[in-house]
């Protein structure tokens, strides 16, 4: 069923502000470990206008919920730097991980929102915005777990892989990056679509 204007807008909102706190949580999480690089270069601050890259947080999205049914993207990466972390072995697995983690958190607390609202007399939109917040989530979280470059799903990989292994695999993964995501975002993408409503449909 085709979205009206309003509910487009709403779901533009939902998933500009998700993509925001994807971000945030990265540079927070590097803040906590000792460094402030996203704090010096004004990233920690839910401002869309400091985030949103044009290619994965407005013409990803686009296609892939054309093509899946569902937003995918992601935002200019948060600067960090590594030899600034307390924990050299795991900080910069946890500063990935930290995005991801923020977008199942989210779904997480709007789910429980939808779950408590059968209990008490509601509008409607406000259960369906819920719901889309739940739905977004869900999908920028899974989406940035994907381990192909630049997504935080290949930092994850690399980090749990020992270093020996790790450096060469990254240098040759990242250079066919751009042609992997190209093949997942066009082809492989509505893979993702049964196990995001799997979860979906469970948390709610």
């Amino acid at each position: 069923m085709p979205l009206s204007p309003l509910e487009i807008i709403f779901f533009i909102i939902i998933l500009v502000m998700s993509i925001v706190i994807h971000e945030v949580s990265h540079g927070y999480a590097a803040f906590i470990q000792g460094d402030s690089t996203a704090e010096r270069a004004g990233r920690l601050t839910l401002n869309p206008l400091k985030h949103l890259d044009p290619i994965g947080s407005f013409i990803v999205p686009i296609i892939t919920y054309f093509l899946a049914g569902i937003p995918f993207g992601w935002a200019k990466p948060v600067p960090f730097n590594p030899y600034n972390l307390r924990n050299q072995r795991w900080g910069e697995t946890i500063v990935a991980a930290a995005g991801p983690a923020s977008n199942f958190l989210i779904a997480i607390v709007f789910a429980i929102i939808v779950r408590v609202s059968l209990f008490f007399t509601l509008p409607n939109s406000f259960i369906t915005i819920c719901a889309s917040v739940v739905l977004i989530n869900i999908a920028l979280g899974l989406f940035n777990l994907v381990p192909i470059p630049p997504l935080d799903g290949s930092k994850i990989l690399f980090g749990l892989l020992p270093f020996r292994y790790s450096q060469p695999f990254r240098r040759v993964y990242e250079r066919y990056s751009i042609i992997l995501l190209l093949v997942f975002v066009f082809f492989l993408s509505y893979i993702l679509s049964p196990i995001i409503s799997f979860i979906f449909n469970h948390l709610i």
